[in-house]
């Protein structure tokens, strides 16, 4: 089953670079930008979907790891490697100290935890003028030459995607990932059989702070334009969207979803402006027809 899913996976990211060549600006741009937010959708899955915890705050990584890049880029000349491990690094920092807080909390209280811990850094990105310019961002981030065309950066996003898939697939199948499902399915069993659940959650909310802020870093250079938009409240929801559309505890239903939720944000808004609208059609039609996500009733059609 495992070799399965991945050999999908492979012909999924070689169908992608095959075809990338012949669709026109418009649509290639549109899947460079799933390709990049899917980054965010995997990393919150491995909190939602593996370990249970659903977080409302996970578009401050997202944002620490994207205006990590802008300072440096813009203000010091840092290249991209350098941008991309500080990115990380910064995210994973920011996850560790958040995480202290909100592991502490379970249920409908972590997911406040997260709220608030979110609306924080949404506040400094907006109020710190000196250092983020406020609300009116920082513009002008320049792409590496090597992918500063739209073809490119394309193959750039994909092998970053890529990337961000094989480790997290590595995490969730290694007894450590398992242990996640087991946190999930039952703290209280977990405990009783010696397992230190914190440590576990704890490491979770690092790992999953950290590829969240390298998605960030990735959207820097994709957007050129960093604000405070990009951490607040309404990109955590689209990142839960995301993870509840394409399947929770599936990582290919986190890039199915992020697909969707760019498809329909970008696409179906040049035709209507109640886009919204149709969005929440297709979740509750989700929700109600497939409550493990598109990639999870497909995956429950095929084992029948």
């Amino acid at each position: 089953m495992i070799r399965r899913r991945a050999l999908l996976a492979l012909g999924a990211v070689a169908l992608l670079a095959l075809a990338a060549p012949l669709l026109p600006p418009y649509p290639l741009t549109l899947v460079t930008q799933a390709l990049v937010v899917a980054i965010l959708a995997m990393s919150l899955d491995v909190l939602l979907g593996y370990t249970g915890l659903p977080s409302l705050g996970h578009a401050a990584y997202w944002g620490v790891g994207a205006y990590t890049v802008a300072l440096l880029a813009t203000e010091r000349g840092v290249g991209l490697a350098g941008c991309a491990v500080a990115g990380v690094l910064l995210a994973g920092a920011v996850a560790a100290v958040f995480g202290l807080v909100a592991i502490r909390a379970a249920g409908t209280y972590f997911l406040m935890i997260t709220l608030a811990l979110g609306m924080v850094v949404w506040g400094l990105a907006f109020r710190w003028v000196s250092l983020t310019k406020g609300d009116n961002g920082i513009s002008g981030v320049p792409r590496p030459e090597l992918f500063a065309s739209p073809l490119p950066f394309f193959y750039f996003a994909l092998a970053a995607a890529g990337l961000a898939w094989t480790l997290l697939a590595l995490l969730v199948a290694s007894p450590f990932g398992l242990t996640l499902r087991g946190i999930r399915e039952s703290e209280s069993r977990m405990r009783s059989l010696g397992y230190n659940v914190w440590l576990h959650k704890y490491l979770a909310f690092v790992i999953s702070g950290a590829v969240a802020g390298g998605g960030g870093v990735l959207w820097a250079y994709y957007n050129g334009f960093v604000s405070p938009t990009d951490v607040q409240l309404i990109t955590s929801v689209e990142a839960l969207l995301m993870v509840a559309l394409g399947g929770p505890g599936t990582l290919a239903g986190s890039v199915v979803g992020a697909g969707v939720i760019v498809f329909l944000k970008n696409f179906v808004s040049l035709y209507t402006k109640r886009w919204l609208l149709i969005l929440g059609a297709v979740y509750i039609g989700v929700i109600l027809f497939a409550p493990r996500g598109i990639v999870g009733a497909l995956r429950r059609r095929s084992v029948r």
